[in-house]
This record gives structure tokens, sequence and C-alpha cells, in this order.
């Protein structure tokens, strides 16, 4: 990839495909995260540099998350090795987990966040690809269009900051394979040249019914650039191509702490069609309370794909979270809503009650579980960080 020799101003293109296989036009749209799931994907922590001198309680929190899953949905956890598989087996073993529930995949990966190295799963809801080519389906470059899962296999660059991420994202390829699912790599083209397109699950939100919530901070600037020279527009256009949406609300910056340089998914939230949980500080004079007033303005200004306003409700944050001398990026948003359930950190804070009951409240249906994240958290990310669902 030549993505560093890029201007910002360069204009861009989506990869030139067939109208008839790009798959929004095949009926193709990424699921909200409360649609029912057929799994969740993870993979089990190995590399010690990512809780330098804490790690040692990071594989048990992941046996209490694959607890509370292993009971609502299948869980495919990645290891890399036939060591690490026998060390997670033993955790789950003793934490209760029914065996039965989990798959192990002897898969290398550099780090242990599938939200965003793994794949963007999408799904077509009316299976009938046939009828929209207007021809039988058959199998194409991107495999069986007949299927009504598919995935998108986005590049990952470690979040245009760290240099060890080739295993990571080798993740999509892997999947794709295991599951026989089609596939499309979203690619632009610049000045003549083509580009895969970087994109993290962490970074943007839906709702399932063609909006999407996602920070100009992490893929419009020019720190930890991913996608250098492709503009806004351009953004845009791929994600209605490749995912299916129809609005794009832009929020502006992330946390502080938060090393992915302003991921969504700790700062705003769907969990309705039209409902967005929106993270908020209430001390003016924490780093945190200008950003996040301007992104809670801009989403009260907001409208959904149809052009109805946005119900917004706000999360507060926890009190800020250092270790030595760093600020973590601890937020409530950072939950995982699976079948039947919503996992969601906690870090001993006096706010850990509301925040849990405002989210309680918005999604009745669903059992929330607390996972303390006070140790986890200095890997610098959380529960929604390390799944990734595979839809039904």
């Amino acid at each position: 990839m030549k993505l560093e020799t890029r201007n910002s101003k360069l204009p861009c293109r989506p990869r030139k495909l067939t109208e008839a296989l790009k798959p929004a036009s095949l009926g193709y749209r990424m699921p909200a995260e409360w649609e029912p799931h057929a799994a969740t994907w993870i993979a089990w922590p190995h590399n010690t540099d990512d809780w330098p001198g804490r790690f040692e309680p990071v594989p048990w929190v992941y046996g209490e998350i694959v607890r509370h899953l292993a009971r609502v949905e299948p869980v495919h956890i990645i290891v890399n090795s036939v060591q690490l598989e026998a060390d997670a087996r033993k955790i789950l073993a003793s934490v209760g987990v029914d065996l039965t529930q989990i798959s192990f995949h002897r898969w290398s990966t550099d780090r242990v966040w599938t939200r965003d190295s793994g794949p963007i799963f999408i799904r077509r809801d009316d299976h009938s690809s046939g009828k929209r080519l207007g021809r039988p389906a058959k199998r194409s470059e991107f495999g069986d269009l007949s299927c009504p899962l598919a995935l998108t296999h986005w590049h990952f660059n470690a979040w245009a900051k760290y240099s060890n991420w080739q295993k990571d994202a080798r993740l999509p390829t892997h999947i794709a394979g295991l599951l026989q699912l089609p596939t499309w790599q979203p690619i632009a083209v610049v000045k003549g040249e083509q580009y895969r397109i970087v994109l993290e699950g962490g970074s943007i939100d839906v709702n399932g019914h063609g909006t999407m919530l996602t920070t100009e901070e992490c893929l419009l600037s020019a720190v930890q650039a991913r996608n250098p020279g492709l503009d806004r527009r351009c953004m845009e256009g791929v994600f209605a191509d490749y995912l299916g949406v129809r609005k794009v609300i832009w929020l502006n910056n992330g946390i502080a702490g938060d090393d992915t340089h302003g991921h969504i998914d700790d700062i705003a939230r769907f969990v309705g069609p039209s409902t967005v949980l929106a993270a908020v500080e209430k001390d003016p004079h924490d780093v945190n309370f200008a950003p996040l007033a301007e992104n809670l303005a801009r989403l009260h200004a907001s409208t959904d794909q149809d052009g109805r306003p946005l119900r917004v409700v706000e999360l507060p944050m926890p009190e800020p979270i250092f270790y030595e001398g760093i600020r973590l990026p601890a937020s409530y948003a950072n939950f995982y809503i699976a079948n039947g359930l919503v996992l969601v950190p906690v870090f001993n804070d006096a706010n850990d009650r509301l925040a849990l009951g405002i989210i309680a409240s918005l999604l009745p249906q669903r059992k929330v579980v607390p996972i303390y994240c006070g140790d986890f958290i200095w890997g610098f990310g959380a529960i929604h960080c390390m799944t990734q669902q595979q839809p039904k």
C-alpha cells in the first residue's frame, strides 16, 4: 500500500465494480448489534505487552465474559497455540463454562481486538440475490452470492500506529475460509491507483436501518490517518456500497486515553433504530467535558436515514482512571449486546450503578451484566473492543 504518499485533497472513487456486485445493490446491509447472533468471535489474550505489569488477571476477565456469552450463543475463540488453548480451557472449565458452546481456532494474531481486526459481517434479509441480479445466483469472484450472510474484509494496520499487524490482518481471511462466506475487500482508486480501505469495527456503529455513527477524528484526521486521500464524500460512498449505509452522522472527537484516536464505541452507541446513548462528562474541568458536549449537540441536531430526530440519552462517564500516569479510555459505552444480554464494563465507580440502570431501561428484554474492567482497561480496550458478532 502507498497510502503515505496521498494528499488529503486528492479526488477518489470506490473501486469500479458492476452495480450488481456491490453488496448493497444485492440487498446486503450491516445489521445492528442487537439483531440475532449466530455466534460471538473473540481472541484469547496472549500479548503481555498490551497489559504490561497487569496481564495476570486479564485471562480471568475473558473467562467471566465467555461464561455469560456461552449461555446465550456459541463462542468462537481464536488461540495462538496448543498451549494457549489448553490454558483457556482450564480457565473456562474452572469458572463453569459449557465447553460444548465453545469452538477453538488455532490462528496466530498480534493482539486480541477482534472488533477492529476481524471481519464486519453483512446480511441480506430476503435471500433473493438471483432475483436482484435478474438471473439465477451463482458463484463469483466474491463467493456464493446466494448466501444470505457475507463479510467485508477491510484492511487492518493497527490503527495506523503499531508496526505489528500482519497476523491480525489475515483474520478475516481465516474466518471467511472457515465459514465459506462471500467476501468483499473494499477498495478505492486515488489518482489511478487502487488502495484497500482501512476500517476498524470500533470506529463505526449502525442502527441496522441505514444510519451510521462515526467520528471525524478517527476517519478524517491527519493524525493516525487510516486512509489519507479519502475524504468525507468518498468514505460515505464506500459505506453506502459495502455496508448499506444511507446516512452518516459525523461526531467530532473521541475520549482522552483512546489510542485508536477517536473510536465511536467509547462515546456514542445505537441501542434502538432511533435511540442513541451518548457519553457525557459533567465535570467542566475534565478534558472530556468539551468534546463530549460537542458530540452531544451534534446528535441532538441529527436525524436518522428517514429524516426523523434521534432520541438521545445521556450516559455518564466514570471518574478518570490513571495508571503509571497515563489516562485510560474508561467508558460505559464500550458495552456489547449479545442474544438476551448486555455486557457492560464497570470500574468500581459511583457511576457504575447509574450507567447500568440507564442501559437496562433502554434494553429491557436483555439481562444487563456488569464486568469489572479496572485491570482490563490498561490494554486501552474493553468488552466491545474484544468481541465481534456473527449475525444469524
